[in-house]
């Protein structure tokens, strides 16, 4: 079990390394995704009734393309000195592999997301600070980081994975981003917590099945 924790903590450590060595990638992934929420507050010049109604759309509009920037940058350097065929030679386990990318994935997607939120609250002026959202947001970046993982593993010796990877990623997550703008809306009229609760299981349920299905097929893709 400590052996265990100390190879994912390793390949976490790894992925993280790789970010800090390249803060210009994050940075610019940040301040596109905060470009995006910007371009939307200038175009619907939100009131507070524009705000609520078209606001959570634009929050996860702007995560996700956070993700998927993310992924494609994390995906290229794997490309680099064959980093992949590196790791597929080492004596570890593939859900190991799995785990320790994932969950350096889902730091870099978290400290996004917080930042896309606070950017999100000054443009829009609307509060999205609820026990609701935060647990909804945890969900979702947990599935976004798993299912990203696994496709980005998928498609990086393909040609176009620039293309392929958004197209692949993005109709498999629509069920949590779904989830996530309707907790968001209900946070943000200020409906009980009942009303979320229904989307909160959804995503639930979606984590369980795709984290554990990624985990699964991680290991196929990488030896095909």
């Amino acid at each position: 079990m400590v052996a265990s924790l100390s190879i994912i903590w390793a390949l976490t450590r790894k992925e993280l390394r790789i970010e800090s060595r390249n803060r210009d990638v994050a940075i610019a992934i940040v301040m596109f995704a905060s470009l995006v929420i910007a371009i939307f507050a200038i175009a619907i010049e939100p009131t507070a009734r524009k705000a609520i109604e078209a606001g959570p759309g634009v929050l996860w509009a702007a995560v996700t393309f956070a993700g998927v920037v993310g992924l494609t940058r994390a995906t290229s350097h794997e490309l680099e000195n064959d980093a992949v065929g590196a790791l597929m030679m080492a004596p570890v386990s593939r859900d190991l592999l799995f785990i320790g990318k994932a969950l350096g994935n889902f730091i870099f997607l978290a400290v996004a997301t917080v930042i896309v939120f606070v950017v999100f609250t000054f443009l829009f002026n609307l509060s999205v600070l609820h026990v609701e959202v935060l647990v909804i947001a945890l969900l979702a970046t947990i599935g976004l980081s798993a299912v990203g993982t696994l496709f980005s593993s998928l498609t990086f010796r393909a040609r176009a994975r620039e293309v392929l990877l958004p197209m692949l990623f993005l109709p498999s997550v629509s069920p949590l981003l779904f989830a996530a703008i309707r907790v968001t809306s209900s946070a943000a009229t200020d409906e009980a917590w009942s009303a979320s609760l229904p989307w909160i299981q959804l995503a639930v349920a979606y984590d369980v099945v795709f984290v554990t299905a990624s985990a699964l097929l991680f290991g196929f893709v990488l030896d095909d």
